[in-house]
């Protein structure tokens, strides 16, 4: 009779605060002055208080960790809002809403949010995984972009796909967190800029769908 694994509930805990832990000494490295350059799974262990193989075991790689990073940052940032977003029936309240969470999202904390891309842009291995995560929302912006163009009226001009694509690249370079941040410059509120990302949004599909302001 081979023995039955099992799985005590207290290592579980015990597994699930030691990565947690580990997550907080990246983000913390990674917001460090040197950032990328001390970058690695022995400051993460160092940091975190635990062996390198325990980081390993945990992620598997450098990169990894850098996602889960990501994650973290995500969650706390409410990005899981953008589900409930995508299931508004209205296409157009579902493009505000997703905007609204991005907003919000880049303004929960820029100063980390700054670091993260700015460490993608001077680490090869590392902006393939912002570029990955970005164009995740460009994907989020074409499904709403075809739903608004099914939507739109038999008596205008239908979006064709080479419409809808240049519209979503658009919107994708409206709802960066590189445009967010200049706008959020000389004293401008983050809800005065996300007002700005949203006129010009909603001026940029009425263009395309040929509606009248």
């Amino acid at each position: 009779m081979s023995p039955r694994s099992y799985n005590s509930p207290g290592r579980d805990v015990a597994a699930s605060q030691t990565k947690e832990r580990i997550v907080a000494a990246a983000a913390a490295i990674l917001g460090s002055a040197k950032g990328v350059e001390d970058f690695s799974l022995e400051a993460v262990a160092k940091a975190a208080g635990v062996t390198r193989l325990t980081v390993y075991n945990q992620f598997g790689s450098r990169r990894a960790v850098l996602e889960a990073v990501f994650d973290a940052v995500a969650v706390r940032g409410g990005l899981h809002r953008l589900v409930e977003a995508m299931a508004a029936p209205d296409p157009h309240a579902a493009l505000a809403r997703i905007i609204t969470i991005f907003c919000e999202f880049w303004s929960f904390d820029p100063g980390a949010l700054g670091l993260l891309h700015a460490v993608g842009s001077s680490n090869p291995e590392f902006a393939e995984s912002i570029s990955a995560r970005n164009e995740r929302r460009r994907r989020l912006l074409a499904g709403v972009i075809r739903r608004i163009a099914e939507d739109t009226p038999m008596r205008q001009a239908p979006l064709r796909p080479k419409a809808q694509r240049d519209l979503v690249d658009v919107l994708f370079a409206l709802t960066s967190f590189t445009f967010f941040a200049q706008l959020t410059t000389e004293g401008r509120t983050a809800e005065a800029a996300c007002r700005m990302v949203q006129d010009l949004a909603q001026d940029a599909v009425r263009r395309a769908t040929g509606q009248k302001g």
